[in-house]
């Protein structure tokens, strides 16, 4: 059931991206909502089992089109300085909401009246169509200059900026024109057609893949450590919130590959060391697999970024489809290695380990998007991480850093010059 859980959440990445991206944002996340109430509720007053898991199944589908369209509406609605705030708050959200199912199965105790209880606070973000606004990215993307302009007047209205409706409008037209030269209407299949959006994209869906595995592995798993259920799914999500921090402190400090790197050989690393934990000793087990589950979380929270920052405009809600698409086919998958523990109880985790220490070494190949601009179109995407789509004021400050680091570079080698000579 849990499998075939994942296997709709699968489903609903390739269907919701691709809604969301011809229809837009906002419906497509508010329909998801819908659906997720209303199967919800018909999940906990299933008859039988296969019933259930039909109702799952379409429960699981509508995961991409809340979590992941409610991502990228933050994502596009800030600017640069403010997309991994932005995005690592939306992870720290699903992590308390990882914790509470512990108090609310601690408080329910049957399962029926427990998936009522966790479904219909979802039908309160139905109130929130009057407050979220469309894309405008998107909006820009689709030509729908008036729409676009409106919002980003009344933007300018509360960050008290003031800005002219005729230069407003003279950018905003000659931005759209210059993107409909460049680009026609796009699928997902485009970000598979050019070589280094292909590249790109394999890898990252690579690294979903291993972070979705790991992340729900050891997430399931907490129940194979120790005979204390609850405390360690409890600890299993707590220990997400250090990881989420991390991030917060260092995404727009050291860029988003070494962080992911550093993060998923960490998980790789940690795992891979419970082999080595002697019977008997379950606090080492448990105490490395935590140190995995952190680290996990703060690699999926950086790949959520750096994806969304590495796909264009036009197929961003897409790309990240394709990609959450092979996240479930690794959740999928999940409930199953855990099944080896009965060959060998850390064999799940040394395969998690391995797998995550293999795709920390193939992030490295990924461009730094760190003080990036966006890329709007599938010319944009491939050219992306070049020199050229560096922003002017960011080319001004890296040659400024560089003329201070060679000034720096000079003045400490004329002091060792100094020394050696004074020494003579």
């Amino acid at each position: 059931s849990d499998s075939i859980f994942m296997l709709g959440s699968l489903c609903g990445a390739i269907v919701f991206g691709q809604l969301s991206d011809r229809f837009g944002r906002k419906k497509t996340f508010f329909i998801s909502i819908m659906i997720q109430v209303a199967f919800g509720v018909l999940v906990a007053i299933a008859p039988e089992f296969w019933l259930y898991t039909v109702f799952r199944f379409i429960v699981g589908s509508t995961i991409p089109g809340v979590f992941l369209i409610a991502y990228v509406i933050g994502m596009e609605m800030v600017g640069r300085k403010y997309r991994p705030i932005t995005g690592v708050s939306c992870q720290m959200f699903f992590s308390l909401g990882y914790m509470l199912i512990a108090l609310f199965a601690f408080l329910i105790h049957k399962w029926r009246y427990l998936q009522i209880a966790l479904t219909l606070p979802g039908a309160l973000f139905l109130f929130y169509w009057w407050f979220i606004p469309e894309s405008t990215r998107w909006l820009l993307a689709k030509g729908r200059l008036r729409e676009a302009k409106l919002l980003i007047q009344k933007a300018a209205k509360v960050n008290h900026v003031n800005i002219s409706d005729n230069d407003l409008h003279m950018l905003l037209v000659s931005d759209t024109k210059a993107k409909k030269s460049k680009q026609k209407e796009v699928n997902v299949f485009e970000i598979f057609k050019h070589p280094n959006l292909r590249k790109r994209s394999l890898i990252l869906c690579y690294e979903w893949m291993v972070n979705s595995m790991t992340y729900y592995g050891l997430s399931w798993n907490t129940s194979n450590l120790d005979e204390n259920v609850s405390i360690n799914y409890l600890i299993s999500g707590v220990v997400e919130i250090p990881g989420y921090i991390f991030l917060l402190l260092t995404l727009n400090r050291w860029g988003r590959k070494p962080i992911l790197c550093g993060s998923m050989v960490t998980t790789g690393v940690a795992l891979l060391l419970t082999m080595a934990v002697p019977k008997g000793y379950h606090w080492i087990l448990i105490t490395l697999a935590m140190i995995g589950k952190m680290a996990v979380a703060a690699s999926f929270g950086t790949v959520y970024i750096f994806s969304t920052e590495q796909f264009p405009t036009v197929v961003r809600n897409a790309g990240l489809g394709a990609v959450s698409m092979c996240a479930r086919v690794g959740s999928i998958s999940a409930p199953l290695i855990n099944l080896t523990n009965e060959i060998w109880k850390p064999f799940p985790l040394i395969i998690f380990g391995t797998l995550s220490l293999c795709g920390g070494c193939l992030s490295l190949v990924l461009p730094e998007t760190l003080n990036q601009k966006l890329p709007e179109t599938i010319a944009d995407g491939e050219i992306f991480g070049s020199p050229s789509n560096l922003i002017p004021e960011e080319e001004k400050r890296l040659k400024c850093d560089e003329d201070i680091e060679k000034k720096t570079q000079s003045k400490y080698l004329m002091i060792i010059v100094l020394i050696l000579f004074k020494l003579g």
